[in-house]
């Protein structure tokens, strides 16, 4: 019969993982001894790690803020390149 893990658990174990995984282990051995599969290991992390949370909300917000720099750039590039064709015909 499976175990199901609380939320709090479910923290433990995967900090219990990722601290085995940086001593050297790798991502199988570390979940056998913590007596977790491998694929709940990689759902636990996709839902409960909030450092790759925030960085995915970072992201976007980055990418957000790039798009709207983009913009900008190309409106100053057009309207420089205009004054520019202005001052060069003769009057």
């Amino acid at each position: 019969m499976r175990k199901r893990r609380s939320p709090v658990e479910a923290r433990k174990a995967l900090s219990e993982i990722s601290r085995e995984v940086g001593k050297g282990l790798t991502v199988t051995l570390a979940c056998r001894a913590a007596g977790v599969s491998v694929n709940t290991y990689y759902q636990w992390k996709a839902r409960f790690d909030e450092q790759a949370s925030q960085d995915a909300t970072r992201v976007r917000v980055l990418e957000s803020e790039n798009r709207r720099l983009k913009a900008l750039v190309a409106e100053l590039a057009m309207d420089k390149q205009m004054l520019q064709e202005v001052v060069q015909k003769k009057w």
